[in-house]
């Protein structure tokens, strides 16, 4: 196998239900170190990431671009490579591409919360945005939640219904609505993955709502209405992907909350916060975390030396 893998080689390396289970599995490894990631802001708006992870085998570094300028073009808003190499002999083990990674862990690391958190995991599932992230919740949620019938918001009505054609092939109910905050009666289940540019979601959810928000993960970023964040917080509960996310949460951020008590996602796996802590509905603030491309890469090698 070439160790340079594009998107489609990546991709079949990182099927669902073993990544779900890497990520739990990195949640308990004692031996994980993630140093903080750097962020390097360029000129003309887009940003530098640097992000390294290891674990007692493997050690790894996310480089990728992120250009939000190139959000509703041939280009993808986000590019570069995860590179995986060999703790004991320092030699490169796989080079996997950079989008396709950060698409299917975030979208099997909103999954693993929603099988842990929502009340009604059968949805309806509303998808807020429908570009790589929308594609790859829909086919996570669908693979690992009895998942029946989505529906989709985008400000490109071609993005919007080509999710839709791609979620009715894999024999759901789908179809495309206007408006976001309408469709919050409708369904219990709510992914927002937007560029993250302004407010999509104003309305309060249902009681047994699970919201899992990836769109903003920085600060200034947002895409829920911070009286939405406030509601959840006082009824339901907020839980964050990683302890990262207390400074890069730009929608509980700008809600003027205090993310320094909220769980995490480590804090569920290892049974230190109650699965639910009232009535309302959860929101799930996943902001990214390298960790999570390090499960991804532990799947993605586990993969290959089966192949």
């Amino acid at each position: 196998m070439s160790l340079l893998l594009d998107a489609v080689a990546t991709a079949r390396l990182l099927p669902t239900p073993a990544l779900v289970e890497h990520l739990r599995a990195v949640l308990r490894d004692a031996s994980v170190e993630v140093p903080p990631r750097l962020v390097q802001a360029l000129h003309g708006g887009g940003s530098l990431f640097v992000m390294p992870a290891l674990d007692r085998h493997i050690a790894i570094t996310k480089l990728i671009t992120f250009t939000p300028a190139n959000a509703g073009s041939a280009r993808p808003a986000i590019q570069g490579d995860v590179v995986v190499f060999d703790v004991a002999t320092g030699e490169r083990r796989l080079v996997l591409d950079g989008p396709t990674v950060t698409a299917r862990r975030t979208a099997a690391v909103s999954l693993l919360a929603a099988q842990a958190l929502a009340p009604a995991p059968d949805g309806p599932l509303l998808i807020v945005g429908a570009g790589a992230q929308g594609f790859a919740h829909l086919e996570a949620f669908a693979a690992g939640l009895p998942l029946r019938a989505v529906r989709i918001v985008s400000r490109s009505a071609a993005s919007a219904e080509a999710l839709a054609a791609h979620a009715r092939a894999m024999g759901l109910d789908a179809s495309v609505l206007a408006q976001a905050d309408a469709a919050l009666a409708e369904c219990p289940l709510v992914v927002t993955c937007t560029p993250a540019r302004e407010v999509v979601l104003r309305q309060r959810p249902r009681e047994d709502a699970f919201m899992a928000a990836v769109g903003a993960f920085t600060p200034r970023m947002v895409e829920l209405a911070p009286e939405l964040c406030r509601h959840c917080a006082d009824t339901g509960g907020i839980w964050l992907d990683a302890a990262d996310a207390r400074h890069e949460a730009g929608d509980l951020l700008q809600a003027g909350l205090d993310l320094a008590a909220l769980p995490t996602l480590a804090d569920l796996v290892r049974g230190t916060a109650a699965a639910r802590a009232g009535s309302g509905p959860v929101l799930f603030k996943s902001c990214g975390w390298a960790g999570w491309d390090l499960a991804a890469a532990r799947t993605a090698l586990e993969a290959a030396d089966r192949a």
